[in-house]
């Protein structure tokens, strides 16, 4: 198999970081690296350049990360509240999705792009979950989710409606306004 060496200009998951010399298939390198401008061919004038490069990039991700870290602070306290309509044996219709955390977050003020939360499958129970927000390569925040019944004792969510911000499905509004009249 022919292989080439590339200097890699951002990191690319499963190969390295920004700056690292690393040997790649050439196929790779031609038709996913180079093009997408994730890498360099590694000649001596690309060497220097990149460790020229290197140097602004340390400190630029020395600022990303303290701030990230700053942020991390912040959402430690955060609590996120669902109420979703269940069946039967506490299985929701429907699930919470990283779209709907994400969104929850951004009505808290806190803008998260959904893709940085870390969720395997959809939650499709009851129950409190903690679901990981990575903020940066480094830095990893574990937020609380409570995913509750609709309709279930409703003590527990006016008192902590001031911490906690709920998010329904479209079909549960029209339901809990009906049921209020």
């Amino acid at each position: 198999m022919a292989t080439t060496q590339v200097l890699l200009r951002e990191e690319v998951e499963n190969l390295g970081g920004r700056g690292d010399l690393v040997r790649v298939k050439a196929g790779y390198a031609r038709n996913y690296l180079l093009p997408r401008k994730l890498a360099v061919q590694a000649t001596t004038s690309n060497m220097r350049q990149i460790e020229r490069e290197r140097q602004s990039l340390l400190q630029k991700e020395e600022l990303e990360r303290s701030a990230a870290q700053g942020r991390a602070g912040e959402m430690s306290a955060l609590r996120l509240n669902f109420t979703r309509r269940v069946g039967e044996h506490g299985i929701l219709y429907g699930s919470v999705t990283s779209m709907d955390i994400a969104e929850a977050m951004k009505e808290r003020g806190y803008e998260v792009d959904r893709r940085r939360i870390v969720l395997s499958e959809p939650i499709k129970a009851t129950g409190d979950f903690t679901v990981a927000v990575r903020l940066h390569r480094e830095v990893t925040v574990e937020v609380p989710v409570i995913v509750s019944a609709e309709g279930a004792t409703t003590e527990t969510t006016t008192n902590s409606a001031a911490t906690t911000s709920t998010a329904t499905t479209p079909e549960a509004a029209p339901a809990t306004d009906d049921a209020a009249q």
